[in-house]
């Protein structure tokens, strides 16, 4: 893992929240809530999970590795639990998800080559201590997004809307 690739995927993960959020913005209330069968019912529950995960893992992991500037921002005032549903609306999400893919882009642009190889202590949300590589850790967490990325794009066509949010390709650069 290295700097090149997480912004990668950061911009990667941003763009994809742009496009999910468009197909998701033409949900009904009823579709946005609408129990789909998976562990995580609706598309609301999923789209909560991955927001709390990613605000989860930069505030209380990440960003606890060593000081990062990101760290005194306001925005991660709130404390969250994995299986916080915290929207009451789509609205309510498709707001502040955009400014939580703003914080996961600062935090690619402030990571340095030495920070992939520090080890993460935390204790996991079952109470298990924890020390991981800081890189590989990072990547879990866009994998995390992108795994329930695709459950919200399987809910989507169960809907029977439309969708594609897996190429990474076109952020790739094209100098290399």
């Amino acid at each position: 893992m290295d700097k090149k690739t997480v912004a990668l995927l950061a911009v990667y993960n941003q763009a994809t929240n742009e496009k999910m959020n468009a197909v998701i913005k033409t949900l009904t209330e009823e579709e946005w809530n609408k129990d789909l069968g998976g562990f995580f019912k609706s598309v609301h529950a999923l789209c909560s999970h991955v927001y709390v995960s990613d605000h989860i893992l930069l505030k209380r992991r990440y960003m606890k590795v060593r000081e990062f500037k990101l760290a005194q921002d306001n925005f991660f005032a709130p404390e969250y639990n994995f299986m916080d549903v915290i929207f009451n609306t789509k609205e309510e999400y498709l707001a502040m998800r955009p400014e939580l893919d703003k914080k996961i882009i600062a935090f690619s642009e402030e990571l340095t080559g030495e920070d992939f190889s520090l080890v993460m202590k935390f204790t996991d949300s079952k109470g298990n201590y924890k020390e991981k590589n800081f890189g590989d850790s990072i990547l879990h967490g866009f994998n995390h997004a992108a795994h329930h990325k695709g459950m919200v794009s399987a809910y989507l066509e169960l809907l029977g809307k439309p969708n594609d949010f897996s190429a990474l390709l076109p952020y790739i650069d094209k100098k290399d």
